[in-house]
């Protein structure tokens, strides 16, 4: 289930680095200076793009981390372009590709735990239950709905990507 679940994260991370790149020709036919769309944001309370982006690659990152025992690379949070959190994208994808599911033996009763929490931990299952898995699509999908928001034409079909369909 974990490495299922990670394997679709790479895919949601694929998808958004595509709809960057949209962003990006967006610009172009305009003209705007494709980076105007980094700060963007839904309302003056939420992240801009680039933070979503950030906490979507670290969700991921951090999270496979955490039930793995692996550690993960340290990104600091300094993109200020399209093109820097299109690499900061390829990176993590990079970094998932690394695992295996034999990584995952035993991230079910993993303790878990991360600095904001105070000392308190969770377990495996219910960290990456409650946690990793709303965590990253709240932050991909706010990604999605900002480029979309400010004209990137992209759909749900670019949300979705390619399905494993198959005649019966």
């Amino acid at each position: 289930m974990y490495y299922e679940t990670f394997g679709q994260m790479k895919k949601m991370l694929g998808h958004l680095e595509k709809w960057l790149e949209a962003g990006a020709e967006y610009a172009k036919t305009k003209p705007f200076d494709p980076n105007v769309l980094v700060g963007v944001r839904l309302a003056p309370d939420q992240f801009p793009l680039s933070r979503q982006v950030q906490t979507a690659c670290d969700t991921a990152k951090l999270g496979a981390s955490r039930l793995t025992g692996k550690a993960a690379p340290s990104q600091p949070d300094t993109e200020q372009t399209i093109e820097e959190l299109r690499a900061r994208v390829r990176s993590v994808v990079a970094y998932l590709d690394g695992f295996s599911a034999k990584d995952f033996d035993g991230a079910a009763t993993r303790s878990v735990t991360q600095p904001r929490w105070e000392g308190k931990v969770m377990t495996g299952a219910d960290y990456f239950r409650e946690h990793v898995v709303p965590n990253f699509y709240f932050h991909v999908t706010h990604s999605y709905a900002l480029l979309r928001h400010n004209g990137v034409n992209v759909g749900k079909r670019d949300f979705l990507g390619a399905l494993t369909q198959r005649l019966p």
